[in-house]
């Protein structure tokens, strides 16, 4: 049984009308050699082809259905991780230490809670750490 193989007649026809083309050259050794061309290869040659008369519409339709047969690979996106920060103890002991004396304040609970959470205290939050631990540690109110 005589098996049609589109891919390599619209090749040999494609080196035929267009000898010199080294992209044709190179489809062409690469479909002997390793029997297959990927997805982007062969929109390559449908462009090419498309673009000559020798080629019949008949064999450009099943180039283009081999190639919507054929899966599209997509290349994964990079995964940026941030840098894992580290808790300052200080934070948390300076925290621990306001809500003893003031256990109902609002700010130093809310603080606390990102602190155990993880999220990140900014340094405005840092500074009104410092300023509330001043006031409220010190002078004993």
């Amino acid at each position: 049984m005589n098996d049609v193989n589109i891919t390599l007649d619209i090749l040999k026809a494609m080196l035929i009308a267009k000898p010199d083309s080294i992209f044709i050259k190179s489809l062409y050794d690469q479909y002997c050699n390793r029997g297959g061309l990927s997805k982007k290869q062969l929109e390559g040659l449908h462009s090419k082809a498309s673009k000559t008369d020798v080629i019949s519409p008949g064999k450009l339709a099943t180039l283009e259905a081999i190639i919507r047969k054929k899966p599209t690979r997509y290349k994964s996106e990079v995964v940026l991780t941030a840098p894992i920060q580290i808790k300052d103890i200080t934070i948390g002991q300076t925290l621990s230490a306001i809500l003893e004396k003031y256990p109902q304040h609002k700010r130093i609970l809310f603080l606390q809670s990102k602190y155990i959470n993880n999220d990140v205290v900014g340094p405005a939050e840092l500074t009104e750490i410092e300023r509330l631990k001043k006031l409220l540690l010190k002078t004993g109110l």
